[in-house]
């Protein structure tokens, strides 16, 4: 994890090779769970209730706690860690955290690598971002499903779509659910909303980061969609990874480049027509500057 997170020009070959390994022969049992919502609802605290949930059901788990970064030393601030509770000499839990450097998309520059890595070893890899917002939505680029935190009575239960989050969950989430008839009002109004923006299969699960109630239909409902991908868990990740690529040229080369390559959609056209098994070095140089290519 370190080697993904270095600067180091020494490490730059060592840090290709081993994001490579990992994207061409991947684990397909670990199932990627992205964690988002807006500060104070309760992120931090459901996600210790989900990996104690996953321990209990005998899988293991890594998480991918992203924090907001020092402003003295850049790194992360280390928050989240301290929330998600580990068994002492639990072995099957381990918790990363990785600070924002003040990224809009809520997370760390190297999260997708750490995804790679945390996907080949743990059954379950959960990822926490920062927060969500206008542009705080590169989570579910990540993730093979995204969860959507909602805070009852917030005052416009259809913010997480003025948010630009319409595409990005996978499931809802109300949680504080003991505050009772509140977080069940908020439900019932999500689910309104759901049917007339055509999302009515969506899951809106009630539930409770203080006392762990609703959690385990959480984990049943992520199982259930999981499963339901089947044979297309392998082009989802492969889709996302070139979503990723297409995202990395930009910040490495600019804008200005990506015009060059016809924008965003021409260059994910591109990268979508190569073999699915082309290592993430190769479908790097097949958008770089000719001049920078290997």
């Amino acid at each position: 994890m370190n080697l993904l997170e270095s600067h180091r020009d020494a490490d730059r070959d060592a840090r290709r090779d081993l994001v490579d390994a990992l994207a061409t022969t991947p684990r397909e049992g670990g199932q990627v769970v992205g964690l988002t919502g807006p500060p104070g609802v309760g992120k931090s605290t459901l996600a210790g209730k989900l990996v104690a949930e996953w321990r209990r059901r005998g899988l293991s788990v890594g998480v991918i706690a992203v924090d907001p970064s020092s402003k003295r030393s850049g790194g992360a601030v280390l928050g989240d860690r301290s929330r998600i509770a580990k068994p002492p000499g639990d072995d099957a839990v381990f918790v990363r955290s990785m600070a924002a450097r003040d990224r809009l998309g809520g997370l760390a520059p190297a999260t997708m690598e750490a995804v790679l890595v945390m996907r080949a070893a743990y059954d379950r890899v959960l990822v926490e971002t920062v927060g969500v917002g206008q542009s705080e939505t590169d989570v579910s680029a990540t993730a093979d499903q995204t969860i959507v935190i909602v805070q009852p009575a917030s005052g416009d239960t259809l913010q997480f779509i003025k948010a630009g989050l319409m595409e990005v969950f996978d499931l809802l989430v109300v949680n504080k659910g003991d505050l009772g008839d509140v977080a069940k009002r908020t439900r019932r109004e999500l689910r309104l909303a759901l049917r007339v923006l055509d999302r009515a299969d969506t899951p809106v699960v009630l539930t409770s980061g203080a006392t762990g109630a609703g959690v385990p239909e959480l984990v049943d409902a992520l199982d259930a969609r999981f499963s339901a991908l089947g044979d297309g868990l392998a082009a989802l990740r492969g889709h996302k990874l070139r979503e990723h690529i297409v995202r990395a040229v930009t910040e490495l080369y600019g804008t200005l480049h990506l015009r060059t390559l016809g924008g965003a959609p021409s260059a994910l056209a591109r990268l979508e027509a190569l073999a699915p098994d082309t290592a993430p070095s190769d479908l790097l140089d097949a958008l770089a500057p000719a001049s920078t290519r290997r």
